[in-house]
């Protein structure tokens, strides 16, 4: 089938331009620029005018929780509501029950994706203290990276001896894996929540969780995990830096690009300030911390420090997000609103649209080296997000897709809105409307050794 889109603004490796784009069956086949209309039958025109059509979203940070721990969330009510917000592409961590720790479970977690995910996805393998000798028969090209947990985590994935430590950088760096690491530091952590309960009582009120889940926390873990990629040359991805003081760690000439650093859409969004108005809503691991730190964060989107936008997707349900700093669960459902947000920074001149473009489509394949997907190219898969401008809408129940019914988001007010989504080339969002018969591919990867 020929679909046409037709006189919207293409934003692409760092331009924006009105233009068409043809699509036949799954790749794109042309890009015009100007507002020529192209010749030809098409079963299907989209008249993009006055929108943006950019390459699909890619969230290489999201937690799933299927299988396990479903009640909260599921792969297909969780790629619906990507769907929705622009998303075409997934990575799914590995801290589910069972978690993603084996050969089997990792298989296990593709079957439940073909049946079920509407977009495409992929999935990290975790490091435990014992596995790190499995990593030598994952197939390299169906797998983002390793997944490791240098500080307390959900599941009991805390990677914590120095040998265990030292042979998943080196396995992976053999392999040719990037290693995304989640850095904290437990010892840390638990000093201060000690601290605060003799302080604050058994529960200490959220407005807490930044000096629990402390500056000094990530920076021990962060600076460990950049010693052993030094040591063994591994590519580190550092997810959701939280700090002003971690972003210092990014675009060393020694490290030669192996190690990069993700931001997520709660650090970019919110500080602690936030935790007066939206309470626990907004707790996660790393806490969302100073006004400062997410201001740095916001400086670091524009000159390179930061490489990829994720989201850190991690539902919840609402009556566990009730308490304090230890009794509520830490994350939240962002993955619906993760574009819509990163749009309000480029109305605020905080980057540009072709920046945002760089860091939630094109960096993050061309970090994991991913096949085909996140430009706009011929012969590129058509994976392809077009959103609106000066459309107002209002965060509510009845629209969030995800699976627990609430974010951290509800009353806000967007006024970006994503209109259409294809996949593979298909029409999976449009304008509302929602095909639920269609299903993504497994990513692959260009891995080379």
């Amino acid at each position: 089938m020929r679909k046409l889109i037709q006189s919207g603004t293409i934003v692409n490796e760092g331009r924006s331009f009105i233009g068409s784009l043809i699509i036949e069956d799954d790749r794109i086949t042309e890009i015009i620029e100007g507002n020529k209309i192209p010749r030809g039958t098409f079963e299907e025109t989209i008249d993009a005018t006055g929108c943006f059509v950019i390459p699909g979203i890619i969230d290489t940070h999201v937690h799933f929780r299927e299988p396990g721990l479903t009640d909260k969330a599921d792969i297909e009510s969780e790629s619906r509501a990507a769907a929705f917000g622009g998303v075409t592409s997934y990575f799914d961590m590995p801290n589910t029950n069972p978690q993603t720790t084996t050969i089997d479970a990792l298989n296990d977690k593709w079957q439940r994706a073909e049946s079920s995910s509407h977009i495409n996805y992929a999935f990290f393998f975790g490091a435990t203290n014992t596995n790190s000798d499995l990593f030598a028969h994952l197939d390299i090209h169906t797998i983002p990276g390793i997944k490791l947990f240098m500080g307390a985590s959900t599941g009991n994935m805390l990677v914590n001896r120095q040998e265990a430590l030292e042979k998943t950088f080196h396995n992976a760096a053999e392999l040719g894996l990037p290693v995304v690491t989640h850095c904290e530091d437990s010892d840390i952590i638990k000093a201060n929540m000690e601290e605060a309960k003799k302080l604050y009582g058994d529960d200490p009120d959220i407005i807490h969780h930044y000096e629990i889940r402390s500056e000094e926390a990530c920076w021990v873990s962060s600076q460990l995990a950049v010693k052993l990629a030094r040591k063994f040359k591994t590519h580190l991805h550092i997810a959701h830096i939280s700090t002003q003081r971690e972003l210092s760690l990014a675009l060393q000439p020694e490290d030669e690009g192996r190690i990069t650093l993700e931001a997520v859409i709660a650090h970019i969004a919110f500080s602690k300030e936030d935790y007066l108005t939206k309470h626990a809503l907004i707790k996660c691991n790393p806490s969302v911390k100073t006004l400062s730190d997410r201001n740095a964060i916001h400086h670091a989107l524009m000159d390179g420090r930061i490489t990829t936008v994720g989201t850190d997707h991690a539902p919840h349900l609402l009556s566990q997000k009730q308490g304090g700093c230890a009794k509520a669960t830490s994350g939240m459902p962002m993955i619906q609103f993760s574009l819509v947000t990163m749009l309000e920074l480029v109305d605020k001149g905080v980057l540009t649209i072709e920046k945002l473009v760089e860091l939630m489509a094109h960096a993050p394949a061309r970090l994991f080296n991913i096949d085909e997907r996140g430009f706009l190219r011929k012969g590129y898969k058509a994976d392809i997000t077009i959103i609106k401008p000066h459309q107002s809408w209002i965060v509510n129940e009845e629209c969030i897709e995800s699976k627990c019914k609430w974010s951290p988001m509800m009353g806000h007010e967007y006024h970006w809105k994503v209109v259409h989504t294809f996949l593979n080339g298909n029409h999976l969002l449009n304008n509302g409307k929602f095909n639920t018969t269609l299903r993504g591919e497994k990513i692959t990867f260009r891995n080379t050794k």
